[in-house]
């Protein structure tokens, strides 16, 4: 079952990386915004978690620098030509949800 909102700590194990790594790319990145609730406390949609894996892509698998990545995430915003690897990266997006959701079924790990 999709949820509307998950932990920071559900964000980061979503994406498989600490949470002070999503943190610090909240600073680094203007696009991650996630919500706060009453208590404060992040709020990720799955739209944040699409972009937290694209983020670590380009960062992780891709080796662009924060200015690389940032210069590359701000390309694709304003709609540049798709290429082969933005057509990789969705499809390696979408599996992993896939995944995530077998797992899920499975009763989680």
């Amino acid at each position: 079952m999709r949820k509307m909102y998950y932990s920071i700590k559900e964000a980061a194990e979503a994406v498989d990386l600490p949470a002070h790594v999503l943190r610090y790319w909240e600073s680094e990145f203007k696009e991650l915004k996630p919500r706060k609730n009453k208590g404060g406390h992040r709020v990720y949609r799955e739209a944040d978690i699409e972009l937290l894996l694209e983020i670590k892509e380009l960062l992780h698998d891709r080796r662009f620098t924060l200015e690389g990545a940032r210069s590359e995430l701000k390309r694709r915003r304003q709609g540049g030509p798709p290429d082969l690897d933005r057509r990789r990266s969705q499809a390696i997006r979408e599996t992993r949800k896939t995944i995530r959701d077998i797992l899920d079924m499975l009763g989680g790990e």
